[in-house]
């Protein structure tokens, strides 16, 4: 670790020094809680344009920083823009969430493997440059990319979904064929994330929301082996870069998910308790999570019990505190403040 990196919490803990008090980001902790958030997107006409510029996506990047002081920066992107850039139609809609052409066979995928994704990335690789350079020596910088099973089933399904049928049946139906996307994907996430490292990220993290929809031989082939393909890259390119993996909802595979991919952490999920995380996955990775965003909604006294049972459960583990999901947009930042300060006042005393 060079001189530079030692002063900043997470890349401490994530190297697998124990730091207290814990150091602290939340998934989505830049959004539609704050309202500067909401005044910079009022200046655009989508999201995906907001995504793209670099002068606005950074200034979304570092808000959560400068109000409330976490040890960390995530890039403001969207998992969803690799599949834009490998060509496919892509459009939020109020309401209805993503919404994209669907890819739907063998065809549709060697459509998108005949265009480069970098290229139509630059400007979220220059505003991984932008917020490096502004941030402070304490404050580390996370790049991110969609794992490729969970960015199939938006790609597959044409957005979000309740069942996914559509992408599990021709998993099930094609697995060739499907496969051919999954590894279209690998490759490309791959070479995006060590973009986002060259450009500045000091930690990557893999987002697999849906990983806990799938059984566990499927789990294997579409969760643990190309992630397990994108990790080994990574530290063969960027070997001081850890790799935070997040297989939301997988339950006990979890532990086969750490053991196998080799990720430098694991972020856990709101239902995963916290002594299995210990036990299972605390000697082996440092650890990530996982409150309620709900109770980081509600405030008050649930949230500072639920802030010190978790502190005294990951007591002497590497790890960093988050949340188990993402920031629910009617969250009022008081409540984030407010959790600041616990993690820093009364859990160092």
């Amino acid at each position: 670790m060079s001189v530079g990196t030692a002063t900043k919490p997470l890349l401490r803990a994530l190297a697998g020094e124990i730091v207290v008090p814990p150091p602290w980001w939340l998934m989505r902790q830049a959004g539609r809680y704050l309202p500067e958030y909401r005044a910079v997107r009022g200046r655009v006409r989508s999201f995906v344009e907001l995504c793209l510029n670099p002068a606005l996506a950074s200034e979304l990047t570092l808000q959560p920083v400068r109000r409330f002081g976490m040890d960390a920066a995530i890039l403001f992107s969207d998992i969803l823009l690799l599949p834009y850039a490998l060509g496919q139609a892509l459009d939020f809609r109020e309401g209805e969430g993503p919404v994209l052409d669907p890819v739907s066979d063998r065809h549709g995928v060697a459509r998108l493997a005949s265009t480069p994704a970098l290229p139509r990335l630059e400007a979220v690789l220059e505003t991984v440059r932008q917020v490096r350079a502004a941030l402070g020596a304490r404050t580390a910088l996370i790049g991110f990319a969609g794992a490729p099973w969970t960015v199939a089933t938006y790609m597959v399904e044409g957005g979000g979904s309740r069942d996914f049928r559509r992408v599990k049946g021709w998993a099930y139906r094609d697995p060739r064929g499907f496969g051919e996307l999954i590894d279209l994907l690998t490759e490309a996430t791959t070479e995006f994330l060590a973009a986002q490292i060259a450009a500045g990220a000091e930690v990557v993290q893999l987002f697999d929301s849906w990983a806990g929809v799938l059984p566990d031989r499927e789990f294997a082939r579409w969760v643990i082996e190309p992630t397990a393909r994108i990790v080994s890259e990574i530290k063969r390119r960027h070997p001081d870069c850890p790799v935070i993996g997040f297989p939301r909802g997988a339950g006990v595979l979890y532990e086969r998910y750490v053991n196998e991919t080799c990720v430098a952490a694991v972020s856990l999920d709101t239902t995963l308790p916290a002594d299995f995380a210990c036990r299972k996955l605390g000697s082996h990775v440092a650890l990530q999570g996982n409150l309620d965003p709900v109770l980081l909604l509600t405030g008050g006294d649930s949230l500072a019990r639920a802030v010190g049972q978790l502190c005294h459960s990951f007591a002497g583990m590497r790890w960093v505190f988050n949340l188990g999901h993402g920031v629910l947009p009617e969250t009022p930042p008081e409540n984030v403040a407010a959790l600041g300060r616990l993690l820093n006042s009364s859990l160092s005393a």
